[in-house]
């Protein structure tokens, strides 16, 4: 029998996660812990970080939490010294960090052009700069070695337009162009070792959406009862089911795979209705 690592394995590599106290970051750095990976639980709720790094350690996986907003230059400068004095190295990046904020979604009884161009604008600097502006911090330090990869969290609503959510919908458009920008650029620049690729998921019941698919007493909305009709396999996406597209592109069983964006949504992006 073989001994040799499977291509999936992200077994001695540091993978540093942003907003990886939120729902979904949560279970992105449980998936590259469960592969083998070292794990950087970054956020701004410091008792999510730590219950993170505890479920990991349960596991018999590496983690440390670290402290640190995705849109706060300083602040990242010092946690990837922080990385570095830890654990050597970064070799893969998720940039998880962002979310709705309720004055940038549009209700159906409001009027459009009442909308809040400031909390708009929250909305596209926290998930578009906050995806770039780790990227620049955390990023260099996998182009400079040369190997390694980043994987930015796209949505749905990059590829289909989805009612209310303006400012998400901007922002999540910007990244696709992002990442296929810069994995050209990095590639070009740092060689064929250096990837850049996003994950688009479909709906998935988090912390930020709650309130938008589901009612007070638990049922859901009839803007998730549209989304479950939308979707070819009749449910949500359970957080669970990214994990294996995560590794993957995290992975070396990828190498070839740059610049692209997979969506996982249960065939919603698909489905005619018909």
């Amino acid at each position: 029998m073989s001994s040799s690592k499977s291509p999936f394995s992200l077994t001695d590599k540091v993978i540093v996660i942003t907003g990886a106290t939120g729902v979904l970051g949560k279970h992105f750095s449980l998936a590259a812990a469960e592969a083998g990976a070292k794990v950087v639980v970054m956020g701004r709720n410091k008792e999510r970080a730590v219950s993170v790094v505890e479920q990991i350690e349960a596991i018999g996986g590496e983690a440390l939490a670290v402290l640190a907003d995705a849109m706060d230059e300083v602040q990242l400068l010092e946690a990837k010294d922080r990385i570095i004095e830890r654990f050597g190295t970064i070799d893969g990046l998720v940039n998880a960090a962002g979310g709705n904020i309720p004055g940038a979604t549009i209700s159906p009884d409001q009027n459009l052009f009442d909308a809040k161009i400031e909390d708009t604008k929250k909305a596209v600097d926290l998930n578009l700069f906050g995806t770039v502006i780790p990227t620049f911090i955390f990023g260099k330090v996998i182009a400079e070695k040369g190997k390694g990869s980043i994987v930015n969290i796209s949505s749905l609503s990059a590829h289909r337009p989805i009612t209310r959510v303006l400012g998400y919908t901007m922002a999540k458009t910007a990244i696709e162009g992002f990442t296929k920008w810069m994995s050209v650029e990095l590639a070009q620049r740092y060689g064929d070792g250096v990837r850049v690729n996003a994950i688009s998921p479909g709906v998935f019941l988090t912390e930020q959406n709650r309130t938008l698919l589901t009612n007070p007493d638990g049922s859901y909305t009839s803007r998730a009862e549209k989304f479950i009709s939308g979707t070819p396999y009749g449910r949500l996406g359970n957080p669970e089911e990214l994990k294996g597209t995560l590794v993957y592109l995290l992975s070396d069983a990828s190498a070839f795979v740059n610049g692209t964006s997979i969506i996982v949504d249960g065939g919603f992006n698909t489905y005619c209705g018909v």
